[in-house]
């Protein structure tokens, strides 16, 4: 399997450590969730996030979380045990797989599955020197699944064919772009928002996505932003869009997303009056 692996890898054009550091964690990605489809995991479960934008829908930017929903809620619902059936299928690619399991406090089950970072480059027969590595130092990749999801997402199904092929269901674009409106409008501290969340917010505008509009009124519900009696206009959803764009420190947001990014002279233009134009090229 080891050789897979290496032919995943030179799929990447590799400038430097970090370049080649992002691109195991990303093949690492893929390894589970071919592992999670072969679980039965997609049967419950449906892929979201940037992730899932980046594997497959060809978004130009490294993601670092696996971000799922369920598609109905489901008090009982465990991701642990699937985590623990890959833990073991994953040994098939010679990856020793830790699974730290985080407390629930909320709907949203999460977890960080670690490998040692110096042994995956070994692995994967790197060509950068992996010893600016300390020996217990971990690549950790985010998983979260949401145990109560609003309703109105929409999804499909798409296939992976490397390390082995698989199926997942996923949002499809116009619900994930949805959820990333979601995200710009409703999670964040102050005037700070996260970089890729606006990366993201120029993808689908640039693809002409449409915006599953009930998928966040009711999101937007559940969270409290929206009243239970109101309704979400997209006239309403321009206002609030412009008016969250004119308060956002840019620079916060350059800051978070380079590390992510090959071209950095995309985000060069990035201010408040360009996202305010943007929105008004929404395809609704």
């Amino acid at each position: 399997m080891t050789s897979v692996l290496q032919d995943m890898l030179s799929r990447y054009e590799i400038k430097n450590i970090k370049d080649e550091e992002n691109a195991i964690k990303e093949i690492l990605q893929e390894c589970i969730l071919c592992e999670l489809s072969k679980a039965g995991f997609f049967e419950h479960a449906i892929f979201c996030g940037g992730t899932a934008l980046r594997i497959f829908y060809h978004l130009d930017r490294f993601s670092e979380d696996l971000d799922f929903s369920l598609e109905v809620p489901q008090k009982d619902f465990s991701i642990d045990k699937y985590l623990q059936k890959i833990k073991g299928s994953m040994q098939q690619y010679g990856i020793n797989l830790e699974v730290d399991l985080k407390k629930q406090r909320t709907a949203v089950q999460s977890a960080f599955l670690k490998v040692n970072t110096i042994q995956q480059f070994l692995l994967f027969e790197a060509s950068f020197d992996s010893n600016i590595y300390k020996s217990n130092e971990k690549i950790k990749i985010k998983i979260e699944i949401d145990t109560n999801p609003p309703e109105g997402g929409t999804y499909e199904f798409k296939r992976g064919i490397l390390p082995s092929l698989y199926s997942v269901r996923i949002y499809d674009k116009s619900s994930l772009f949805a959820g990333k409106i979601h995200s710009i409008l409703c999670r964040f501290w102050d005037n700070r928002v996260k970089g890729r969340d606006l990366y993201d917010f120029i993808f689908y505008v640039r693809g002409r996505t449409p915006i599953n509009l009930i998928f966040i009124e009711n999101a937007m519900k559940q969270s409290g932003n929206l009243g239970l009696g109101d309704s979400l206009t997209m006239e309403k959803l321009k206002a609030l869009l412009k008016d969250k764009f004119d308060t956002l420190d840019y620079e916060l947001a350059k800051k978070d997303v380079r590390p992510f990014i090959n071209d950095q002279k995309e985000i060069e233009l990035w201010d408040k009056d360009l996202f305010i134009d943007l929105v008004d090229m929404i395809n609704f």
